[in-house]
């Protein structure tokens, strides 16, 4: 897979990119007017300003401040335990303007850039995140992923699209192309011998192709790299369909905030591999 520009790998370019997505969620904020805060986004039930106080409880518990407990109702956007974990710091945020929690992660910043991105902070430093205990490079990745996501939720909602071509951007875009290969082969129901090509034509521009194989259990098939082969040496023939989305509607799509049918793309080759394959790229919980 290759993508342009590339993902932050190291624990320095992750903290860069961190807290270059922090301080845009921020600057998001304090353009809003009430009204703003009150917009629905692409993520169910929630609110710009409910964003924002998602982002500020994450952000909160990894500076060691915890919210108090409070009682959640059954919002119809809950579908399981973890989506009603994560709504507490939303629900104990509803009483507060929408300028008040956003003064809240503008206090929380100093201190999660002094933490995630130390002098004295090395790789593998066990740090305490929303999932759990996990390296700091990790823990890093996954930050950056998540603020990047919500900040283009605001976005959407504001109709202020940007921060595209992003390396926050280009973390997302690689995990939602290195997530593709098993989604295909486990979700889409795509025939042994189909080969698909993914493709993100801008901001961030990307590419990974696969070959649907059989693999040892005839009801699981497997996707090998597109060139790792000649395929006339599997006994069947291929079908090949290349399908092409700007990196907005790619992560749009993977960060399960659209459907298929939502977004522009173009293909060719089977339009209806092409669907089977745009439906199963959702790599959030």
């Amino acid at each position: 897979m290759a993508t342009h520009p590339l993902p932050p790998e190291s624990l320095r370019d992750l903290a860069e990119a961190y807290a270059g997505t922090f301080k845009a969620v921020i600057d998001l904020g304090f353009t809003c007017h009430d009204e703003d805060f009150a917009l629905e986004t692409d993520c169910p039930g929630w609110t710009v300003k409910d964003q924002f106080s998602h982002v500020a409880g994450v952000e909160a518990a990894g500076a060691g401040v915890h919210d108090p407990q409070v009682s959640v109702p059954d919002y119809p956007h809950l579908r399981h335990d973890f989506a009603r974990e994560i709504e507490k710091a939303v629900e104990v945020r509803r009483p507060r303007t929408g300028s008040q929690v956003v003064a809240e992660l503008q206090r929380l910043l100093p201190d999660r850039l002094a933490v995630l991105a130390g002098e004295d902070l090395e790789p593998d430093t066990v740090l305490t995140g929303p999932l759990g205990e996990m390296p700091a490079v990790d823990l890093l990745a996954l930050r950056t992923v998540d603020l990047w996501v919500h900040e283009q939720d605001i976005r959407g909602a504001l109709g202020r699209p940007g921060n595209l071509d992003s390396p926050a951007a280009a973390l997302f875009v690689s995990k939602v192309l290195a997530g593709f290969p098993g989604r295909a082969a486990r979700k889409a129901g795509l025939p042994v011998g189909t080969v698909v090509i993914l493709e993100s034509t801008g901001p961030v521009t990307a590419r990974e192709g696969i070959r649907i194989v059989a693999g040892d259990d005839p009801e699981k098939p497997l996707a090998e790299p597109l060139f790792s082969g000649d395929s006339d040496g599997h006994g069947y023939p291929e079908s090949v369909t290349t399908i092409r989305l700007t990196t907005e509607a790619l992560t749009r799509l993977g960060a399960g905030r659209k459907r298929a049918d939502e977004v522009h793309y173009s293909v060719e080759g089977d339009d209806d591999v092409a669907r089977r394959v745009l439906d199963v790229l959702t790599i959030t919980p």
